[in-house]
């Protein structure tokens, strides 16, 4: 049985800010996490299955996944297959292929943009009616 994130009830489920510091935006981070829950569904394997499982359940970190054997030779190989496929590809199948990427990162821009505008129609982030970051300084002063 699983929870409303999608996982077996009773685990943890990480979200996307588990995943800024290694991807730097939050679009990339939100495509990594649902990378992540491609793989977990078992169809690049076992292995990258349950690496991918161990990280979206938060027992182990991205980082140190990868630094486990058994994840690094299926990551190597997988990516050693992606590299094959992409050099096979003609340079108009390249292009369309990085203009559908593009397309789909900002899909996900918009995605989390309206997300965070049902979560706060007033347009001020959470905790900060000045629009700065909530843990900013700017603005408050102890005197």
């Amino acid at each position: 049985m699983t929870d409303s994130s999608g996982s077996p009830r009773g685990q943890q489920h990480i979200d996307d800010s588990e995943f800024l510091e290694i991807a730097r935006d939050p679009a990339l981070a939100r495509l990594l996490r649902k990378q992540l829950e491609t793989l977990a569904e078992g169809r690049s394997g076992k292995v990258l299955a349950e690496m991918a499982s161990e990280v979206l359940a938060g027992r182990i970190g991205l980082r140190e996944a990868v630094r486990v054997g058994a994840y690094d030779e299926a990551l190597t190989s997988a990516a050693g297959k992606f590299q094959e496929g992409w050099d096979n590809m003609t340079e108009f199948e390249r292009s369309e292929a990085e203009k559908e990427g593009s397309r789909v990162l900002s899909q996900q821009q918009e995605e989390i943009d309206q997300e965070r505008l049902s979560q706060n129609p007033s347009g001020t982030r959470n905790g900060d009616f000045r629009g700065g970051n909530r843990h900013s300084s700017k603005g408050w002063s102890l005197y």
